[in-house]
């Protein structure tokens, strides 16, 4: 692995409890970055922390290390209950706890330090058990932690240690109110070491570190270096019906071990993991939808090389720890340009090379000047040549989602704008949009709504209405919830005298 991306500051120059000097071996852990070199002296003299540094650059085991050796080196409080967790790590998504967990098993696995773990979709009871036994150092997602706070399987009064990771995407998943609901039951931040990391420190990550930290020392990694020097970056051009063909016949060109294909929609995803099985190659979307074991078993598989391609959205793009990703296909552009740093971070970790190739498609292609701007460079463009535009097999179309709504005519949870649906409905997805599909994932056009429900009226003013294009033919043909409308509108102003009579007219 390349070093040049290592400062001259060692680990052993730190002077770290031998417990954790052994852990660090064992991750084979010599020289520190960046954001470990500015960081952690810091935080081993007891000063709290807010760093900025992008995706793959050791913040996570510069947290980490400053955690450990102060629960190695102060006692806990003599008033900790068995459920009280010493140290408490705080990440926006279930994916983030698992890697975090993981490292921290590596680089603690000598300290005798007991890890815990509390996040959503998986066994409740089996986390609840294992929590109540006590651990010294729980990580998990604001709302599984905020469950048994409140059911009073955890204790957070003796928390020592307080770990903010991804604090701006705290804020984009809407955890802020959460994490003040947390934080707010933990001793008072004098009382212990805080540390907030961020890709960026905006002012509402600020405003969130002065108010729940004890004047924290600012540290920012080169916060004008928007990509990696290191990612070979080229944009194509294809329509939208060369799109699928191409990214089938660069991933069978370039024989990627490990790759990541990123899209805009839920259902983007599911019909690209579709396209490329049906070509013969290994691919599974993850999204919210696939259930935590299966996520868990995407990421170890991806992670082990069994699985070539991973596709998800710009939920995948943040959290995810995966050394060695070769190549990174932005098969939709993002629509904001954060997110394709977010992105192309995914390859290019700790000093490796890695390949970004985007697509400039007829839809997206808007957000290629913004993208641009954001990142002050020009990206690369290459020709789409023929013979990189192979045959294939399309597969079978995806089936329609139907969502409950609760009676004809109620939307359900996607249904509110055409082709929209948003990440809670899992709405249509481009070509629905595209066919005149509504939201929800329906891919036939509807029929066109009415304007408003027929008002209440006269028998004679029904039939006036018949010249202005409502015969009596289609009134006998109007869908039965209309009629049962009139019905119970006409006996109600006749059983109620005090209910106004429909007005007359002349």
């Amino acid at each position: 692995m390349a070093d040049s991306h290592l400062t001259e500051l060692s680990f052993s120059s730190l002077h770290l409890p031998e417990g954790l000097q052994k852990g660090l071996a064992d991750a084979s852990f010599e020289r520190c970055t960046p954001i470990q070199a500015q960081t952690l002296p810091q935080a081993l003299a007891g000063l709290d922390v807010a760093g900025q540094a992008q995706t793959g650059t050791g913040k996570t085991a510069a947290f980490l290390v400053a955690m450990y050796a102060r629960l190695m080196r102060e006692p806990p409080p003599p008033s900790r209950n068995l459920n009280a967790p010493r140290a408490l790590i705080i990440a926006p998504t279930r994916e983030l706890a698992v890697q975090i967990h993981s490292d921290a098993e590596v680089l603690g696995s000598h300290t005798g330090l007991q890890l815990g773990l509390a996040f959503g979709g998986v066994d409740y009871e089996k986390q609840k058990h294992h929590l109540e036994r006590g651990v010294d150092i729980l990580m998990g997602t604001p709302g599984r932690i905020i469950d048994f706070v409140k059911q009073k399987v955890i204790d957070l009064r003796s928390v020592q240690v307080l770990v903010l990771d991804e604090a701006d995407r705290m804020f984009d998943l809407g955890f802020i109110a959460d994490i003040r609901y947390i934080l707010r039951r933990l001793p008072d931040p004098q009382a212990r070491l805080n540390m907030l990391f961020s890709a960026t420190l905006s002012h509402r990550v600020l405003e969130l570190a002065y108010e729940h930290m004890n004047e924290p020392t600012l540290v920012r990694i080169e916060p004008d270096k928007m990509t990696v020097d290191r990612v070979r970056q080229v944009i194509y051009y294809p329509s939208n019906d060369e799109k699928p063909r191409l990214l089938v016949g660069l991933l069978k060109h370039m024989d990627p071990r490990r790759s990541m294909v990123f899209v805009n929609t839920r259902r983007a995803a599911e019909e690209i993991e579709g396209l490329l099985r049906s070509n013969g190659i290994n691919a599974e979307a993850i999204s919210g939808d696939v259930p935590q074991r299966k996520r868990l078993r995407m990421l170890r598989d991806f992670h082990e090389g069994t699985l070539a391609v991973l596709i998800g959205t710009d939920v995948a793009s943040r959290g995810l720890h995966i050394p060695d990703v070769s190549h990174v296909f932005n098969y939709d552009l993002p629509q904001d340009p954060e997110d394709y740093v977010h992105r192309i971070g995914r390859t290019a970790r700790a000093g490796t090379e890695g390949d970004a190739i985007s697509f400039g498609c007829e839809e997206y292609v808007i957000s290629m000047p913004d993208i641009e701007a954001y990142i002050g460079r020009k990206l690369p463009v290459a020709a789409v040549a023929s013979d990189m535009l192979p045959e294939i097999v399309s597969p079978a179309p995806l089936p329609r989602r139907h969502f409950g709504g609760g009676g004809r005519g109620k939307p359900g949870r996607g249904g509110g704008r055409p082709g929209g649906g948003g990440s809670r409905g899992g709405g249509g997805g481009r070509n629905d949009r595209r066919r005149g599909g509504g939201g929800g994932g329906h891919s036939s056009p509807r029929p066109a709504p009415t304007d408003a429900p027929a008002p209440v009226v006269s028998a004679d003013v029904s039939a006036e209405a018949g010249t202005n294009g409502t015969n009596g033919e289609n009134a006998h043909e109007a869908p039965p919830r209309k009629r049962r409308r009139r019905r119970r509108s006409k006996s109600s102003n006749g059983a109620n005298p005090g209910t106004p009579p429909a007005p007359e007219t002349t």
